[in-house]
């Protein structure tokens, strides 16, 4: 498979409906941004679990997954689950949350993925940063809404190990849930290696790309 190289990247948004989500999604991803760039910019919004230990989870694992990085991180009290009617404070804060940065490359939830909070981040997420190159990671849980992705991140090698190994330290909460292991962390991390020559990978749903041919 033939690479396109991006430039060094010195400034990321990361967005997620629920504590973890980030992480899940993209956690190598921030690992091989952030030894890429020392002194990454990171600006991450999450919308639920203010006030909870999962807002110390979370802060406590961006820390952790960027290495290196300034990295800013916004809790909101959304409760879990009822996204949808809460619609006017989510577009509210992706507004606010958008005044304050100028990313390279947003990430954020897919727009076809099952949960109904990861769903509609992913839906205005394009309503506010109109003009910036959007990736969807995916989000292994119990629902079968694995995606088709169109991007892939191959990852540098015992990244993958060391992402698996970050979420079972930093989101013991989570230890409850069946699918919440290294062999199921590793096992799609391995399947997207298979599908871009490498041995893992992360993949991504671009939302646009515009691609401009020729140095000038």
């Amino acid at each position: 498979m033939r690479e396109l190289m991006a430039a060094r990247v010195d400034e990321i948004a990361v967005v997620g409906a629920h504590c973890d989500d980030i992480a899940i999604g993209m956690g190598g991803t921030l690992l091989t941004l952030s030894a890429d760039k020392p002194g990454l910019r990171v600006h991450a919004l999450v919308l639920s679990g203010a006030g909870s230990e999962r807002e110390d989870e979370e802060r406590a694992a961006l820390a952790a997954f960027c290495p290196g990085a300034s990295v800013r991180v916004s809790v909101l009290d959304i409760p879990d689950g009822r996204t949808p009617a809460y619609w006017q404070d989510v577009k509210a804060a992706l507004h606010e949350f958008r005044q304050s940065c100028e990313p390279a490359i947003v990430f954020g939830p897919q727009r076809h993925d099952a949960h109904q909070d990861h769903r509609l981040l992913a839906e205005l997420l394009p309503t506010e940063f109109r003009d910036h190159l959007i990736l969807g990671y995916e989000i292994l849980k119990w629902e079968t809404d694995t995606p088709q992705p169109n991007l892939f991140h191959p990852l540098p090698h015992g990244v993958a190990e060391k992402k698996a190994q970050l979420l079972g330290k930093h989101y013991p909460s989570q230890a409850m849930h069946d699918w919440f292991d290294d062999e199921a962390f590793l096992g799609l991390s391995r399947l997207r290696g298979v599908q871009c020559r490498s041995r893992h990978a992360e993949a991504f749903t671009a939302e646009k790309m515009s691609l401009r041919f020729g140095g000038r």
